[in-house]
């Protein structure tokens, strides 16, 4: 598992029950490929220790950085180093589906 530089906060709203949470410093992920998709779990560890699994089938996953890239075209210009880094995560993606 990798640590986490920033930030995520989890809810869950059900008809009887919310259940929120968020993952930061000091909480760990994993993020990976599997054959249908893409398998992400955040751990928070600790007395108020929480996980999350998450698996998004690929066309999900796609339709999902879709409607995110039209969101952020309007929006104001991102930070430059979350700009940077986003796009170098990016390319490697690219990089790695070339390959596939």
């Amino acid at each position: 598992m990798h640590p986490v530089q920033d930030k995520a906060e989890v809810a869950i709203d059900f008809p009887d029950k919310v259940y929120m949470g968020s993952f930061s410093r000091g909480s760990k992920f994993e993020a990976r490929a599997e054959n249908d998709g893409l398998y992400i779990k955040l751990f928070r560890g600790g007395e108020d220790s929480r996980e999350v699994e998450m698996h998004l089938h690929h066309y999900l996953l796609a339709d999902i950085l879709t409607e995110w890239a039209a969101s952020l075209a309007r929006e104001p210009a991102m930070n430059e180093s979350h700009r940077d880094n986003l796009r170098e995560a990016i390319a490697g993606i690219d990089k790695a589906l070339q390959k596939s």
